[in-house]
């Protein structure tokens, strides 16, 4: 049976931006994009770690701020040409909160 750990509210996420939470397993980074989905992956690019919580979002996607790889907010994976993905985990929206499965 999984659980659901209420991280904050949706307003507390930037438009277009993250917030990081700390995990045991590394930061993750919770993004929420213009129609305000809410995604996360772990706070690490594939490509060199590059901190994707300080990325540009954009669509459905974050730009890594070190090297400028595209990576899918649902999926983790990064856009081609490159290649690499990184963890995602799930979450949810109720009543203006958002809720990461731990």
């Amino acid at each position: 049976m999984s659980q659901w750990k209420n991280l904050c509210a949706l307003e507390d996420i930037p438009l277009l931006g993250s917030r990081v939470v700390q995990h045991p397993g590394g930061d993750i980074a919770v993004f929420r994009t213009d129609g305000d989905a809410v995604f996360a992956l772990h706070d690490k690019c594939p490509h060199k770690g590059g901190p994707l919580s300080q990325g540009i979002v954009h669509g459905q996607r974050v730009t890594c701020p070190l090297h400028s790889w595209n990576i899918e907010l649902a999926s983790g994976e990064a856009v081609a040409p490159d290649q690499g993905c990184t963890a995602r985990f799930q979450v949810k929206v109720e009543d203006g909160r958002v809720w990461l499965q731990a």
